[in-house]
């Protein structure tokens, strides 16, 4: 059996990658491919775990968030990633890597190359695509007060929130072989429409 392919959802609050990891999902398991939606923080027993402490923890040091963020990387690969990849399943995650370098990086300011050492020793296998899901600030904002409850990376200021937009963008230039950028502003039905166009044209299901 081949093995399976891994994409991940990435982008600002609002953005809709919850959302459209499903509807991906369900597009693939219609022609006929299994597939697996995951998320991050979390995505393992452990990992669940680890994100009730990330989420709920009032704030916390951007070093603290990076080793509890390769932790549940490592166990979220270890247990539910590549078993997932190597019965032949597809595995979309909500966030993975490019939100340690973006939130932890660009906004917490940690140095680049000590983040890359961390993902060298938890980060066994990177995805084979990224979609960035890019929209305005205000309108990530408005769509994430109709969601209802925040947590903390949802109630920074719009100033943050723009800084972490610009960090997703400055990656999808950095590695276009891995990454697209999709306009996540349209509705659902456009957004995953321009979601299968791509992984059609990248990965070919």
């Amino acid at each position: 059996m081949a093995n399976g392919k891994f994409i991940t959802l990435e982008g600002g609050e609002g953005a809709g990658k919850s959302t459209q990891a499903r509807r991906l999902a369900q597009r693939l398991m219609d022609e006929d491919i299994a597939a697996l939606v995951t998320r991050e923080p979390g995505g393992s027993p452990l990992g669940e775990r680890i994100r009730g402490l990330i989420l709920e923890a009032p704030e916390m040091r951007p070093e603290t968030e990076l080793f509890l963020f390769a932790a549940q990387r490592a166990e979220h690969l270890a247990a539910t990633i590549v078993p997932a990849l190597a019965r032949g399943s597809w595995v979309i995650s909500d966030r993975f890597v490019d939100s340690t370098r973006v939130y932890q990086g660009d906004l917490g300011q940690l140095d680049a190359a000590r983040i890359a050492e961390v993902e060298r020793l938890s980060v066994a296998r990177l995805p084979d695509l990224t979609l960035i899901l890019d929209l305005p600030i205000a309108v990530g904002h408005a769509r994430a007060t109709l969601r209802g409850a925040q947590n903390r990376y949802d109630a920074q200021s719009e100033a943050r929130h723009e800084i972490v937009r610009q960090g997703f963008l400055r990656i999808a230039r950095a590695e276009p072989d891995r990454c697209a950028v999709v306009d996540a502003s349209n509705d659902a039905d456009t957004v995953a429409e321009a979601i299968w166009a791509i992984v059609r044209e990248r990965l070919g299901p």
